[in-house]
């Protein structure tokens, strides 16, 4: 081979080595008490790799319904345990990637500061408000949470005809903040990001069980970098601090280590 010739075929060999991978993209199912964080996770992560995602949210139970349909979803961010355990067991999701990204607090919020003052646990036992928005029990492990609370307070039965039900807890937020509800059971994490006029009061934890939210990588993204290489910063410092400050607890761990169920 001619002189040429091999310099040639050394630069172009050394070119392809020290190539970056190729940018790959992925389609995140999110459950809804989790968009705003996830939307400053998105900045982040797409600043820090060539990598871009984006977000499908809605109730858990709707985006485990249209995983097991086929929709087209790279990782979910679930808003429990359950639904992901389901998914593995059913060979929707990779048990090698599965993990509690978060663990949600659930908080009672009101536009009607002035009738509400103090706002807490007494609130919602007052007979002089028309209704209590919570989401669905059965879709929304937020609604799930806010029964167990209710139950616990002695309030579930006497509240039944004040109920009003979102099938997310995207929706219940909305029903209060629209002043279509008086009172809603909502997430910390909405009531921090909210900008005006509210009140909130968080829940006691010992009301209602922990609110633990796993995510999985799906079987059909075993191959897409952007989706595990997401899910690995999920677990990391960067994205700890950003889940903190949306009012969520976090379980520190190492990334790309599963962890122990």
């Amino acid at each position: 081979m001619p002189g040429r010739v091999r310099l040639f075929a050394a630069a172009l060999l050394a070119a392809c080595v020290a190539a970056p991978a190729a940018a790959d993209t992925a389609t995140i199912a999110v459950a809804a008490n989790f968009a705003a964080p996830a939307e400053a996770l998105q900045r982040i992560f797409e600043q820090q790799t060539a990598h871009r995602v984006t977000f499908t949210s809605g109730s858990t139970g709707q985006l485990y319904a249209q995983i097991t349909n086929g929709a087209p979803f790279d990782a979910l961010l679930a808003a429990d345990r359950e639904h992901v355990d389901r998914l593995v067991v059913a060979g929707f999701g990779d048990e090698s990637l599965r993990f509690t990204y978060a663990v949600g607090k659930l908080a009672l919020w009101t536009r009607d500061t002035d009738k509400f003052s103090p706002l807490d646990l007494k609130s919602l036992a007052r007979t002089d408000y028309r209704w209590l928005a919570i989401a669905n029990p059965e879709l929304a492990p937020y609604g799930l949470a806010a029964e167990q609370a209710l139950r616990k307070l002695g309030l579930w039965d006497s509240l039944q005809r004040r109920i009003v039900r979102g099938e997310s807890i995207a929706q219940t937020f909305a029903l209060a903040e629209t002043r279509n509800a008086d009172l809603a059971l909502v997430a910390v994490s909405q009531a921090i990001v909210y900008e005006g006029e509210a009140a909130s009061f968080e829940i006691p934890p010992e009301l209602y069980a922990p609110i633990r939210q796993d995510a999985v990588l799906l079987e059909r993204a075993r191959g897409n970098a952007a989706a595990r290489e997401f899910l690995v910063f999920l677990r990391g410092a960067d994205a700890r601090r950003v889940i903190e400050r949306f009012g969520y607890d976090t379980e520190p761990s190492e990334p790309g280590t599963r962890e122990t169920r």
